[in-house]
């Protein structure tokens, strides 16, 4: 059952365990020539960027010639692609074995700047130079709610016109919400050309002896709702917005059109969701709305990517078997309650540090507890791994229950952060595998 009030399915103690998913081939899908976009999305922390870049990685040495956009990497992904800097134009990224004719390249979102591109390519210089310098302009480019959900889907409705890149691949804003990815474009375009920025922009189009008139009339109307607002929002940030409204007036359909025209070459069967997740309950929940989100809008999913799947060499013994292990461990380094202790045959039980045999078996009693105490350790944490992948493997388990038909393909987790090539080479072949 789907808990849509709360943000996400429900993964609870009474959801069914389930069979098998099919898994996620994903070399196939980076092959397709059909394929010409891939989002991966999820909630933020579960390796959405490392897995972008690695699928990048994987396409462009087999053959494609790909870009990849992320948002807000970490700098040492950028480093691990042997730049030293991201930026909003596409860098190559050296060091890819170009055999099969691929190329990758890479860059990172800079949000004002593509407000910025968009402002300059859609008005005459005056115009822009106008709405570049306001200041209700600077505000909402650098950080206005859902500025760089849109302009990341601006940007890649860019990318795309270009038909440069065989694959762009998008590693989505780390959002609070799921939802905000996909409403920020049509939400953004919708208050640009909406009703209250319209009513702003009433004065300005009037113009002249009609634009006094107006204002005149809007004692009772338009400067009565003005003045509340003004009373708000303060007088200078109201002459801000009204200033960018009229400048902007031009270009508010555009956003618009530019909303839908992203929202349509989403739902193209030439674009493929990956849901990228981690075998937890919070990220394993937010997953599964998304699934369910992107069924509702119609958007092409291709699978799910789990991260971090933990796994052990010696699944075969059991947490509960190690832990008993460990105790008997553990019993054998303690004496007996009544503080008595058996000795080897012949030995004395008065027999000092310096008494014959003794000393070498009292070394070699020493050496034996250590050997125990590391064993036992070990085995103490070979339990906790063990309990680990259980807990792992039930959530998995209901997230199949919730959505049998969707492909997963899992990622063990790695000892170390991801730093270089030859690490996103193997996220790329663990996901392959």
């Amino acid at each position: 059952m789907t808990d849509v009030a709360s943000g996400g399915a429900e993964l609870s103690e009474d959801t069914p365990a389930a069979g098998e998913s099919p898994v996620l081939a994903v070399d196939p899908l980076l092959d397709d020539p059909g394929i010409g976009i891939v989002v991966c999305c999820g909630a933020g922390g579960v390796g959405k960027t490392t897995t972008a870049a690695a699928l990048g990685v994987r396409a462009a040495e087999r053959g494609r010639r790909v870009v990849v956009l992320t948002i807000d990497p970490a700098r040492r992904l950028a480093q691990s692609m042997g730049l030293t800097e991201l930026d909003n134009v596409p860098r190559p990224v050296p060091g890819i074995d170009r055999s099969a004719g691929g190329e990758l390249f890479a860059m990172m979102l800079d949000m004002k700047r593509t407000f910025d591109e968009i402002v300059e390519g859609h008005a005459d210089p005056a115009r822009a130079r106008a709405i570049l310098d306001n200041p209700f302009y600077q505000s909402l480019s650098a950080g206005f709610a859902g500025t760089q959900e849109y302009m990341a889907m601006e940007k890649l409705g860019q990318l795309a016109a270009r038909g440069e890149w065989d694959l762009i691949v998008v590693d989505t804003p780390p959002s609070r919400s799921a939802l905000d990815f996909l409403d920020a474009p049509q939400r953004l375009g919708s208050f640009l050309d909406g009703r209250f920025i319209r009513v702003l922009m009433a004065p300005a189009k009037a113009g002249g002896r009609a634009g006094r008139k107006v204002m005149s009339l809007g004692m009772a109307g338009l400067s009565l709702f003005t003045g509340t607002i003004g009373k708000i929002l303060g007088t200078a940030l109201l002459r801000d917005v009204q200033t960018f409204v009229a400048a902007m007036d031009t270009m508010f359909g555009g956003f618009r059109a530019r909303a839908d025209a992203t929202y349509r070459l989403l739902q193209a069967p030439g674009t493929a969701f990956l849901v990228v997740s981690a075998p937890e309950r919070d990220a394993l929940r937010e997953a599964a709305y998304f699934v369910e989100r992107l069924a509702a809008d119609r958007m092409p999913l291709a699978g799910m990517v789990l991260n971090r799947v933990h796994t052990s060499g010696a699944a075969r013994l059991s947490a509960e078997r190690a832990e008993a292990a460990a105790e008997v461990l553990d019993a054998r380094k303690n004496p007996a309650p009544d503080g008595m202790v058996d000795h080897p045959a012949g030995q004395d039980a008065g027999a000092g540090p310096g008494a014959g045999p003794g000393v070498g078996s009292g070394v070699g009693a020493g050496v034996e507890e250590d050997a125990d105490r590391f064993a036992s350790a070990l085995l103490r944490v070979h339990a906790e791994r063990m309990r680990q992948i259980t807990r792992e493997e039930r959530m998995r388990a209901r997230f199949t229950a919730l959505h049998p038909d969707v492909p997963v393909a899992e990622v063990a987790a790695l000892a170390e952060d991801v730093h270089d090539l030859a690490g996103l080479r193997a996220i790329g072949d663990l996901l392959a595998s």
